[in-house]
């Protein structure tokens, strides 16, 4: 079994600047990643950006996912991801608890008349742009779309 040096541990450990610098240079561009109920990794890319978390106000790596995507049943299930972002050989994992809010998941402490101006704003921590923001928030609305935030508990990488 490989030791790991605190050198190498050191080296693997990232801050929140390099992580935004990142997420910037590779336009957002992710891959999540939780777990199934047998245990196995369910991925899938998204468009992320760093935020922070509308009720906790702890910096987080915001994502909007469709309503009946299968990864808002799992992250429901787990209330942990991971999320990663690369560019070239350079990479950079988030590792943390989720915190769920649209329609199917509403949250106690955040207002549901919220939704569509927090689904702008994950959009754009994202690099996202609309030409028209009223029909980005229909579609939104009518895709049943969810924001999702995973706090930086960890981060990691050699980025």
């Amino acid at each position: 079994m490989r030791r790991v040096t605190a050198a190498l541990q050191k080296s693997m450990t990232a801050t929140l600047e390099q992580l935004r610098a990142l997420t910037v240079k590779e336009n957002g561009l992710a891959t999540v990643a939780t777990t199934r109920a047998d245990g196995t990794v369910h991925a899938s890319v998204v468009n992320a950006g760093i935020l922070d978390d509308p009720v906790t106000g702890k910096p987080s790596v915001g994502f909007v996912a469709v309503g009946g995507a299968h990864k808002l049943t799992l992250l429901r299930r787990n209330g942990h991801a991971t999320v990663t972002f690369r560019r070239g050989w350079r990479w950079l994992s988030v590792t943390g608890p989720v915190r769920l809010i649209g329609p199917a998941d509403p949250d106690p402490s955040f207002p549901a008349d919220g939704l569509p101006p927090l689904l702008r704003e994950v959009f754009r921590a994202a690099t996202g742009t609309h030409d028209d923001w009223e029909e980005y928030d229909r579609v939104m609305a009518a895709e049943r779309r969810a924001a999702v935030f995973v706090e930086v508990g960890k981060i990691i990488g050699n980025g």
